[in-house]
């Protein structure tokens, strides 16, 4: 072994041991910390290794290939949402979630993305830095997790492998492999998105942990496997401005029928479409329709006999028509029925229960979102 790799091995093992020492003693290093941290690191790496810089004749094209595969990848997110429904971020551009993650997360991406560049570049050629370094940076993503995981049960260390340490060693082996062949600029890119979008998009599919970590999982491995084939192709054609504004003319297409789905489906506008999971209301509305409710934001005096109305009942939307309204002191009570069933609704629909009125349906869109909530 080289005496630079050789002293650049001993570096990363004190890392490691530190980090380690704070996975299980100190539990120190998070939120700012993490970033002084790596800052320090970089400080002292320079003034050991010094730096390389970072010249990559393809920067720009696969900057290119990261933005579409970012934007294919929340197209395909959006969409699996119409599925699972959507949840309101709290985070959204607040001071708070400025200050705790959405700044914590710039600063870390920043620092990480930047050291593993100049690591792996120092230890390009040696297999054995290679997988040390992917091991410093799987410890470095994990350290805070550690400290709080139980690993006295075997569901404990199974929740600890599959939620934290599989996508961390997935996304790490990717980065890694490819930050000498893409400068660390087009990974910089990748990691802030993938960082940040949970804290400052307004509304979010709403996966449970399980499948997040099966997309955490598969994303960078994808992401690799688009790498790849970039690097398979011919390149000694530029890719023109043309080719480049054709590659984005599906994307955007795409992009702004996802936006109209998430508009109808995610439930925080005015208007909201809900696929049917009975037929209760047949002939009129059948199972596997989807039926567009119009919130009436408390206006209930809008709301007439006949009409069919959607309301919470049990943690369950219901879609049914009404057969009776009455006002007691200045509160409405509304009494339902479903068209095709024999008797009304042996309960009371309340006003903060009534989500809004359906005058319109489409036929038989929702039968994939009701196959897959049966399963």
């Amino acid at each position: 072994m080289k005496r630079g790799y050789k002293k650049l091995l001993v570096f990363e093992l004190i890392i490691f041991i530190i980090l380690i020492l704070n996975s299980f003693v100190w539990n120190i290093l998070s939120s700012y910390k993490i970033s002084i941290f790596l800052l320090a690191i970089l400080l002292i790496f320079k003034g050991v290794f010094g730096f390389e810089k970072d010249k990559h004749r393809y920067t720009k094209d696969l900057i290119m290939e990261v933005v579409i595969f970012i934007i294919a990848f929340f197209i395909l997110y959006y969409l699996f949402g119409v599925v699972i429904s959507f949840y309101k971020n709290g985070n959204y551009l607040t001071f708070e979630g400025l200050n705790k993650f959405i700044l914590p997360a710039i600063l870390y991406v920043l620092l990480r993305e930047f050291l593993r560049f100049m690591m792996m570049s120092k230890a390009e050629g040696s297999k054995l830095l290679f997988f040390t370094t992917i091991a410093l940076f799987v410890l470095l993503d994990i350290t805070s997790v550690l400290y709080f995981r139980d690993f006295r049960s075997n569901y404990g260390v199974f929740l600890f492998v599959a939620l934290s340490l599989l996508p961390a060693i997935s996304s790490n082996v990717v980065l890694c492999y490819f930050t000498t062949r893409t400068g660390y600029k087009p990974l910089m890119l990748y990691s802030f998105v993938m960082s940040l979008y949970p804290y400052i998009m307004p509304i979010l599919p709403n996966p449970n942990e399980y499948l997040s970590s099966v997309i955490n999982f598969i994303l960078p491995i994808a992401l690799g496997y688009r790498f790849y084939k970039f690097f398979q192709r011919d390149h000694k054609r530029e890719i023109t401005s043309e080719y480049r504004k054709r590659s984005f003319k599906p994307l955007i297409i795409s992009t702004i029928a996802i936006i109209i789905m998430v508009y109808f489906t995610s439930g925080y506008f005015h208007y909201w479409a809900i696929a049917v999971a009975s037929g209760s209301m047949a002939p009129k509305i059948k199972k596997g329709d989807i039926a567009i409710v119009e919130k009436i934001d408390n206006h209930y005096e809008t709301l007439k006999k006949g009409q069919v109305i959607a309301f919470k009942y049990d943690g369950v939307i219901v879609v049914h028509r009404l057969v009776n309204i009455i006002k007691d002191q200045n509160e409405y009570y509304f009494y339902t029925k479903g068209d095709a069933n024999n008797q009304p609704d042996n309960f009371v629909v309340k006003e903060d229960m009534v989500i809004g009125k359906v005058d319109h349906k489409i036929s038989y869109l929702g039968i994939p979102t009701v196959w897959l909530n049966e399963l």
